[in-house]
């Protein structure tokens, strides 16, 4: 016997204004400024495969849009929130620079038990919170924790680089986890593997130019093709890598969710991973690139709409600044 972290729970939360690509080809207001961009939909599209996104509203925080997700995700999973032993929120845009906004979304769920904390790997957050939560659970230590993953990045874009600010949106999505005797095997329930890297040499091709401790806010600074290339080698190997620590292969596969960040690195993972895309949950063209939140926030928009079913074995993947990725792998 041996303790599994199952995912009982999904949930997600998008802010209301929907920004299309095409509304970047006259000037638009977002967070107060004008933003005249030379783009238009056909460039966007073909390049990432972004069609819109969302954007937060003036007043809506990341510990809003976590805690929306995390309400949808205790329903599904038919729990309360005083049932929760342990919320952890990847984000790289809290709401302050302390406390946690898994210490906000505690207090705005009703919690006073358990403990809070967030983690800050940038787009593979998500993964590395879920590696984390799971630790706990199989430890011991955890019998429930929430999982969330959230972000408002239009906050941190440099709207004048038409480079990047098209490719971001602002979202959250959520997962409960729960302690659950399973047989020890490949066959199980839940988590089965988890898989984290890290290198910091690469720190310079995706970074915010500044910080507390530089006396700066900063904007996003990114060079593309560098994170492309990185990606698709790194997000396959690291796959391949956690399937085998799960004792699967590539073939035991049902769905891969991926990092949404453009539609040509989906395409490229999953080509050297030999999985066909109609096995891969795409959501990029409905809400960019979420950062933190896109896995979970992919996960439950393919759980809703039926798509992932129990039984499935499901990998996600994601690369981010750092550069830092990694992997999950898990069977619903």
């Amino acid at each position: 016997m041996a303790l599994r972290a199952v995912l009982v729970g999904f949930g997600h939360a998008l802010p209301e204004r929907v920004v299309e690509n095409a509304d970047f080809e006259a000037p638009i207001d977002i967070h107060g400024t004008t933003v005249s961009l030379e783009t238009n939909d056909a460039w966007i599209k073909s390049r990432t495969g972004i069609e819109r996104r969302h954007i937060a509203a003036e007043g809506q925080h990341t510990s809003d849009l976590a805690t929306d997700a995390a309400l949808a995700a205790l329903k599904d999973a038919g729990v309360e929130a005083e049932s929760i032993d342990a919320i952890i929120v990847a984000t790289s845009t809290p709401d302050l620079t302390f406390p946690s906004a898994a210490t906000m979304v505690q207090n705005k769920l009703g919690m006073t038990g358990g403990f809070a904390f967030d983690i800050q790997a940038v787009c593979a957050g998500f993964a590395f919170a879920m590696a984390n939560a799971n630790a706990l659970i199989v430890s011991g230590q955890v019998k429930r924790a929430l999982v969330i993953g959230a972000e408002t990045f239009s906050r941190i874009m440099d709207w004048t680089d038409r480079g990047t600010c098209v490719l971001f949106g602002d979202g959250a999505g959520a997962v409960v986890l729960e302690a659950q005797d399973q047989s020890g095997t490949a066959s199980d329930r839940g988590i089965l593997a988890t898989e984290l890297n890290s290198d910091g040499r690469y720190k310079d091709i995706l970074y915010v130019d500044g910080g507390v401790s530089t006396n700066s806010t900063g904007a996003l600074r990114m060079q593309g093709k560098e994170v492309f290339r990185h990606a698709v080698e790194k997000l396959a190997g690291s796959a391949k890598t956690s399937l085998q620590d799960a004792g699967l292969t590539t073939d035991d596969i049902d769905w891969i969710v991926p990092h949404q960040a453009n539609l040509r690195i989906l395409k490229s993972t999953a080509d050297k991973l030999s999985v066909p895309m109609d096995q891969v949950v795409v959501t990029v063209q409905d809400h960019g690139n979420t950062s933190a939140a896109s896995i979970p926030l992919a996960l439950s928009v393919a759980r809703a709409d039926g798509r992932l079913k129990d039984g499935q074995v499901v990998v996600t993947g994601a690369i981010g600044g750092g550069l830092a990725w990694g992997s999950v792998v898990f069977r619903l």
